[in-house]
């Protein structure tokens, strides 16, 4: 990378769903974005780990993958050619005399923007790691923390570990292609959907997949290519189960990283915003999405698409401080059907 600075309008940290929204009502108002992500692809969680799962809460999808409305967004930001920085972390924010922001990547980009924007969710995320003796070794040829593709699954025998949402919600979109099903958890009792829950034993009542009560133990196989996994049951007896995948889903952890060295009065590793522009306690930077926290906020991507058109709003001011804001509709304005490309 040159030691050039970028300038720009906007600085966006985090391209996932939140993030991408944003580069359209930025773009609306002519205010140009970069986006920075720490992982290889824009999308965030809903295509890095949950491509392929159903999401059934944006308006006017019935129902749409994770993959799918990471597409969407970006077909739908393309007016605005937008510039991601991948693979890359924020590791300093620093306000610049006269207005405006300086910001630096672990990788040395440097950035000079009039506003920022997090986007960042609940920040970094990593897959909880279960404690099995070398699984590091079956990591990415027989272990997944996420299914990129059903169809990677086909014909497979696949061990599902855990409680939750996604153990459940994958046992169900991988039994209609694996070839067996196990899911492994250490009670009874799930915190996932109780219709999941309920269907999941339906399967098991008809002999189409098995659900034991305890927990993995060890990992058996050669060169990174498991063979079968020892289950110890609730009654304490250790048994070898054979299977080709062990997909555990334990949760995420969360790491805020360097965002919490900003200056912006976090709380409970969240940051506060007012409801009226979403900026944080810096004039300037806005929070938009799950990392922020306000009275009543709901942590749904529909949410999040609210917060950026009002943070847009917002950072014209900053961008244009000259300029008046003038509200307009997609539908009528002739100027906003330009930019976009309509015909």
């Amino acid at each position: 990378m040159s030691g050039d600075v970028i300038k720009t309008d906007a600085v966006i940290i985090g391209a996932g769903p939140v993030g991408l929204f944003a580069v359209f009502e930025l773009g609306l108002l002519d205010i140009k974005a970069h986006l920075i992500d720490i992982l290889d692809k824009p999308g965030g969680q809903c295509a890095e780990l949950y491509p392929e799962k159903p999401i059934y809460d944006i308006p006017g999808l019935p129902v749409v993958l994770g993959q799918e409305l990471t597409d969407r967004l970006m077909e739908q930001i393309k007016p605005f050619d937008p510039t991601f920085h991948l693979q890359q972390r924020v590791d300093s924010l620093e306000p610049k005399e006269g207005g405006g922001f300086r910001l630096k990547t672990d990788l040395g980009t440097e950035f000079d923007a009039t506003v920022v924007v997090i986007a960042a969710g609940g920040g970094s995320f990593t897959p909880k790691r279960p404690p099995l003796k070398d699984i590091e070794r079956f990591e990415d040829t027989s272990v997944f923390y996420s299914v990129r593709q059903v169809d990677d699954f086909k014909g497979k025998t696949i061990v599902i570990a855990g409680g939750g949402d996604s153990a459940l919600d994958w046992t169900h979109a991988l039994h209609p292609v694996a070839e067996r099903i196990i899911l492994v958890h250490r009670r009874e009792e799930f915190r996932a959907a109780p219709d999941s829950v309920n269907k999941m034993r339906a399967l098991v009542d008809a002999g189409d997949m098995d659900f034991v009560i305890g927990q993995v133990m060890e990992l058996h196989g050669d060169d990174a290519k498991l063979e079968a996994v020892s289950i110890r049951a609730k009654d304490g007896e250790v048994t070898r189960t054979e299977c080709d995948v062990l997909l555990p889903f334990f949760g995420l952890t969360m790491k805020l990283g360097p965002v919490a060295d900003w200056g912006l009065n976090l709380h409970e590793n969240l940051i506060p915003v007012d409801t009226e522009k979403f900026e944080t306690s810096t004039k300037g930077i806005f929070a938009i999405g799950d990392i922020n926290t306000y009275p009543g906020k709901l942590k749904l991507i529909l949410s999040g698409f609210h917060e950026s058109a009002l943070m847009a709003k917002q950072a014209h001011r900053y961008v244009y401080p000259d300029a008046k804001y003038v509200f307009q509709y997609t539908t009528s304005s002739s100027s906003l059907q330009k930019k976009l490309g309509v015909k």
